[in-house]
């Protein structure tokens, strides 16, 4: 058997060769096809099962977050509740939990690093002291954490810097160690450098430094956290042990979750413990990427389909030119068994060298995701694919399926010859012409059909991101700029802070062409989850399980009219709304409706954080995280009454942003000239970076390989009806010696491809029907029906078009046949 097999692959090899264009046209189009699916896995194995380089034993590592009974806190709006971690929370796992080897700290932030005369913002992670030991990652220079160095608020001003940081910004300084680096305002200790290729554990960003958690408070604004079971602020991980499977595991959680909640109700009421696995993880991207790469993985296999079709037509097209050899070594004695192992050996050379080249292709790609982040260097998206073992098992996996896919077909049928009858004659009878047509027309539908279902879902999702584009979050977006002014890294505390944003604001708004300005913690419809707290209300009684809670934003005077959101009843936050006056909060109408039943609560009391505020107005609900979320909890307070010192500014304004920039510029440093403004955007802008990037990968992604299975199914259907009218000129030439004209012959050429397109277009819209439902289970559709006629119309109209161009040539070939050569060839 080996040695059959050696001897078939040799001769296969010597026939591609003595064929390059043929065995040229063939790889490309295997490529194509593998390459496309190799992609998108080693993106999914790079982001969702192996999303941190340089982490041993991924497979056994897991996130964990907090569940809520309430259902409040679902940041996706599709119900579950998955909040962070409190650090309280996390110790007593870490003490009690027997099945897992470990559990870890990670918060992603930001801060402004200057280095000489260069400022720029770079990403930053709280983390536990056990870090990098855990994960097993040792910095090449210096040291991780220590124990302690989890203790002591603010103790512990130390931190870990990247490689690409220390190479970029310190110029590789070998005496790094050792060496102050002033961040948020407090000088750090600079103490190791991580690894190059390690970039943290949060999925889509870089992170450039790391501290440890006893520095929650200067990292981490809003209170010491450490000692509060109340607030949850951490993205934890942890890794199971070996042989615990994630049940076993969850069980053991859920029941010192339960514990705590019994030992603590006042914080841990309604609080549970989830565990997911890192493709699940609701806290970063990878949970937000999964489902679109889940369908771009269907796109590219549709693809690879398209694929091997046209190979498969290929194929049958070149073993009529083999067909008297086939039919000599049938006769003289070969088996039909072993014939066919020949040609699926054949089959096999094509699609491991197409193996071969997707796989480079797939190396190429594997950084492509990236190009849909722009971003600075420092904080750069980090979206890379990854190709090991197990993406090469894929490879070859698609390579074994793409074989007998396109091999299959044209191997039975060009073994299936009628001997007697092809050595009587050398037409194309002696291998059945009308099966081989019908045969190859099923292939040239199935390439319609599926080209069909792409264009559906192609046109499904582009017009769901044009939705998204126009549609209404509750806020203005159009004539509202926003930008970043970072005060702590420069030292200031809360109450300069609260002075440069009042003189910063005056400023503003004396600038020709400004309405508004005010100031915000937390911008809407961003990655950043607000602040949480439980609540209580007066005249509002909740049930023995229930523990009403509200996520919260600081906002200035003025916000509401600058953001364009209505004040339904009661005011907006004064300058007047100060420390020394009673406290305040503007609620949304879902806390009217859910708490006072509907009845105007303005005037009314609300504990907050255990402060009782009174109502000040009620505004409209709007959009905070996502476009199709449901209405949720959500308050406002004024952020005098609740100081903090970092915000963004949001300005609503008729000018432009690029004339805006520089006069902004010159008033920040004005008051303070170490200061800097980030990019000046309107709101618009910055919620298609935060908000639409998901959706715009999923219509990039599928318009390039949708792209790619037009072109080759019009190949294949030009290829096709081509081969058809060159095996045809006999009949042709008969027909219109009998009388048949030009037009005639044309029409009919022509109606042959286009009741094989309309076939194929019949089956996907089927298919479509089905299939498109589950991009909308994905929640990647915004208010568009997966079965919106629309969709069909477009794809049934592009495909029809496309069919008619694929026919055209060969048609016009039919029509130009001459009878008398016709009949003497």
């Amino acid at each position: 058997m080996l040695r059959d097999f050696l001897q078939d692959l040799r001769f296969g090899l010597r026939m591609l060769r003595r064929n390059p264009t043929f065995s040229i046209l063939v790889i490309l189009c295997l490529t194509l096809g593998i390459g496309a699916n190799t992609t998108v896995f080693s993106w999914m194995e790079g982001l969702m099962f192996r999303p941190f380089p340089l982490v041993a034993h991924q497979e056994r590592m897991v996130a964990l977050g907090s569940t809520m009974t309430t259902g409040e806190f679902d940041k996706n709006g599709i119900g579950g509740g998955y909040i962070a971690v409190a650090w309280p929370d996390m110790q007593d796992f870490r003490r009690d939990c027997k099945l897992f080897d470990w559990f870890i700290v990670d918060r992603l932030g930001g801060t402004t690093l200057n280095v000489g005369d260069r400022a720029e913002w770079v990403s930053d992670s709280v983390v536990s002291s056990n870090y990098f030991d855990a994960l097993g990652v040792h910095p090449i220079l210096g040291r991780g954490f220590r124990p302690e160095e989890d203790y002591g608020r603010n103790g512990h001003p130390v931190v870990v810097i990247s490689y690409w940081l220390w190479k970029e910004r310190f110029n590789g300084d070998p005496e790094i160690i050792g060496k102050k680096q002033l961040l948020n305002g407090v000088p750090h200790t600079i103490i190791g450098v991580a690894p190059e290729g390690f970039w943290g554990t949060f999925v889509g960003w870089r992170v450039q430094l790391w501290v440890p958690v006893s520095m929650q408070e200067i990292f981490n604004p809003g209170g010491y956290k450490l000692e509060d079971r109340g607030q949850t602020w951490i993205e934890g991980y942890a890794r199971l042990k070996p042989g615990v499977n994630l049940d076993q595991a969850q069980q053991e959680i859920s029941s010192e979750a339960k514990q705590l909640e019994l030992q603590y109700p006042a914080t841990n009421r309604g609080r549970g413990a989830k565990l997911f696995p890192l493709w699940k993880d609701p806290f970063n991207q990878a949970g937000e990427l999964g489902p679109t790469l889940e369908i771009v993985l269907v796109v590219t296999f549709f693809v690879l389909l398209i694929a091997c079709a046209n190979v498969s037509s290929l194929l049958l097209v070149r073993s009529l030119a083999r067909r008297h050899e086939i039919t000599v070594r049938l006769a003289i004695g070969s088996r039909r068994g072993r014939l066919l192992r020949q040609l699926l050996t054949e089959g096999l050379i094509l699609s491991s060298a197409g193996a071969v080249a997707g796989l480079l292709l797939a190396y190429l790609c594997r950084n492509l995701l990236v190009v849909f982040f722009p971003d600075a260097p420092a904080i750069s998206a980090n979206f890379s694919g990854y190709i090991d073992w197990r993406v090469i098992a894929f490879n070859i996996g698609v390579c074994l399926i793409a074989t007998l896919m396109f091999g299959l077909v044209p191997a039975f049928q060009t073994s299936n010859i009628d001997i007697a009858g092809a050595l009587k004659s050398e037409s194309a009878t002696s291998t059945g012409t009308r099966g081989r047509n019908w045969v190859r027309s099923l292939m040239v539908a199935g390439q319609v059909s599926a080209s069909f279902v792409l264009v559906v879902g192609g046109v499904l999702l582009f017009k769901s991101l044009q939705r998204l584009s126009i549609a209404d979050p509750g806020f203005s977006t159009d004539n509202v700029v926003t930008t970043y002014v970072d005060l702590v890294s420069v030292g200031y505390d809360p109450a300069r802070a609260r002075q440069f944003r009042e003189n910063l604001i005056d400023r503003i708004k004396a600038m020709p062409g400004i309405e508004s300005a005010a100031w915000v913690k937390i911008r809407p419809v961003s990655y950043l989850s607000f602040f949480s707290a439980p609540i209580a209300i007066d005249t509002y009684q909740p049930g023995p399980e229930e523990r009403p809670t509200a996520e919260y934003n600081l906002v200035s005077p003025d916000f509401f009219k600058t953001m364009g959101i209505p004040i339904l009843s009661g005011r907006e936050f004064t300058r007047n709304d100060t420390p020394a006056t009673d406290p305040v909060v503007i609620v949304t109408q879902k806390l009217v409706d859910k708490y006072w039943h509907g009845v105007d609560p303005v005037g009314k009391r609300i504990q907050v954080k255990d402060k009782w505020m009174k109502v000040a107005g009620v505004a409209k609900d709007t959009k905070y995280y996502t476009f199709s979320e449901a209405p949720r909890n959500f308050l406002y307070l004024p952020v005098e009454q609740d100081p903090v010192t970092n915000m963004s500014l949001v300005i609503r304004t008729l000018r432009a942003p690029d004339s805006l920039a520089p006069d902004l510029t010159r008033e920040v440093r004005a008051l303070d000239a170490g200061l800097g403004l980030q990019e000046v955007i309107t709101m618009r802008r910055y919620i298609s970076m935060e908000a639409l990037a998901t959706q715009q990968i999923a219509v990039a992604l599928l318009s390039i390989f949708g792209g790619i299975a037009l072109l080759m199914a019009a190949v294949g259907l030009y290829g096709v009806m081509s081969y058809s009218v060159s095996q045809s000129k006999r009949d042709l030439g008969l027909r219109m010696a009998l009388g048949a004209n030009a037009p005639h012959l044309f029409r009919i050429v022509m109606s042959n491809g286009l009741i094989v397109s309309i076939g194929g277009m019949v089956i996907g819209s089927i298919a479509a029907a089905s299939l498109t439902h589950w991009i909308d289970i994905k929640t990647l559709l915004y208010q568009v029906n997966p079965r919106d006629p629309l969709a069909f119309v477009v794809a049934s109209t592009g495909l029809t078009i496309i069919a008619v161009i694929a026919c055209f040539w060969p048609a016009w070939r039919a029509s130009r046949t001459n009878p008398a050569q016709a009949l003497r060839d």
